[in-house]
């Protein structure tokens, strides 16, 4: 029993120890273990290949001799980039028609296919004309009764003048003549209003299209009775909406609108809500924004319910792309053009409260930096304060780095797959 007891202590000796050996090595590869426990346990790792790099040689997981540990270091890329707000837009016609009768009757004929493609001035359909081709006849020959009758007064006074002044005709019964005389002729302007009332309403049976646009579906078909504009609410035929250009509606928040207003203050007229200013939008499965737009209106007032700014643009759709009632992604210039340090975000650790980088000074100590971060300008990250151009950042080795301890820093310059350094970077949230 007590070589068995024995053996059962030496087990559990033996686990606990390789627990703590892996914990140990666990916190070297996470970089949570001090420095002595590190050296002392830095044989296991290199057995276990869990070094703080893999793939690296002994000799570089070590460091240089002396236990000081390698890092790289660069400087960040200083750029000059313009921060994006990003909204969620969408697209509505610039003109909306719905075609509706001017004059009652059935309908005859419908002269356009469904969803087609229209220009100003084509027919699309056409009421019975008859009854008002009739009426059309009929204010005709009224029109001549009343120039008869015009007439015949003209020369029952012309007839009359000579006799009043020999004083064979009573000055009464001349008045009586001059006075049926402006009777006929009034009697012939309204014969002649209706006339052009009638015509008016015979070109009101061919109902054409009053802007070029892509058409609906026809809603009446022939043989049906439509309602005209001057009696009850007029039958809806179908409705047009134009398609180049097409304008895109966005709501920009309250704080983001004073934003814009102090921009455009301080002489800055490429933000968003400036009358010409540019924006930028692309379709829900498009990457970035391919396509450009202009602002060219916004509202007087920010709607209390929402608290947003109503802004529109007005976009080229001469491909035909874009569709009344599509989404869009939009971003606007939320910034002024300004030089900015961006660094990858690979290089910033984070603690309960703040984003920081290690940096080393010239001495090869290692700082702590607290920083600011900005939003994504392409593959790198713009630092709002903390750092500067002229800063040694550690980019690899980090959780071999100790702030207020020694490093060996490799000085590499810092390696992007964008743009070459200076250009003009944008950045999006």
């Amino acid at each position: 029993m007590s070589s068995t007891k024995q053996r059962y202590q030496g087990r559990l000796i033996g686990t606990a120890l390789l627990a703590a050996v892996a914990a140990g090595v666990w916190a070297i590869a996470t970089g949570r273990a001090p420095e002595g426990i590190t050296r002392m346990l830095e044989p296991a790792l290199n057995v276990l290949a869990l070094g703080p790099e893999r793939g690296t040689s002994q000799t570089q997981r070590r460091g240089p001799p002396g236990g000081v540990p390698s890092v790289t270091v660069s400087k960040p890329v200083t750029r000059e980039v313009i921060e994006w707000d990003e909204y969620t837009g969408r697209l509505e016609a610039a003109a909306t028609v719905e075609v509706r009768a001017r004059v009652a009757g059935y309908l005859d004929g419908v002269h356009f296919k469904d969803g087609q493609i229209v220009k100003q001035g084509d027919l699309l359909y056409t009421i019975d004309p008859r009854p008002f081709e009739r009426t059309l006849d009929q204010a005709r020959a009224e029109v001549a009764q009343a120039r008869t009758k015009v007439e015949n007064s003209m020369k029952d006074v012309e007839r009359g003048r000579p006799l009043v002044d020999r004083k064979f005709m009573s000055e009464k019964v001349f008045d009586d003549r001059e006075n049926l005389k402006r009777e006929a002729e009034s009697a012939l302007k309204v014969a002649e209003a209706k006339v052009r009332t009638a015509e008016l309403e015979l070109a009101f049976t061919r109902i054409a299209t009053p802007i070029s646009g892509r058409i609906s579906r026809s809603l009446i078909t022939p043989g049906n009775y439509v309602t005209g504009g001057g009696g009850a609410q007029p039958t809806l035929l179908t409705t047009i909406v134009s398609q180049n250009p097409i304008h895109l509606y966005l709501d920009i928040s309250e704080a983001n609108a004073i934003k814009y207003r102090r921009l455009a203050m301080g002489g800055n007229t490429s933000v968003a809500g400036q009358q010409g200013s540019t924006v930028e939008l692309a379709l829900p499965d498009e990457s970035g924004y391919p396509h450009r737009g202009s602002i060219d209106f916004t509202d007087n007032r920010i709607d209390i319910s929402t608290g947003t700014l109503r802004v529109r643009a007005i976009v080229d759709n001469a491909k035909g792309l874009f569709a009344a009632g599509m989404f869009a992604r939009v971003r606007v210039a939320g910034t002024a053009p300004y030089r900015a340090v961006l660094l990858p975000d690979s290089v910033f650790g984070t603690d309960q409260a703040n984003k920081f980088a290690l940096t080393v000074t010239e001495d090869g100590t290692v700082q702590r930096r607290v920083v600011t971060l900005g939003p994504m300008a392409g593959n790198l990250r713009i630092v709002r304060s903390g750092l500067s151009a002229d800063d040694w950042v550690i980019v690899n080795g980090l959780q071999r780095a100790r702030p207020g301890q020694k490093a060996a820093p490799k000085r590499e310059p810092l390696q992007v797959t964008e743009a070459p350094t200076g250009s003009k970077t944008t950045a999006a949230p």
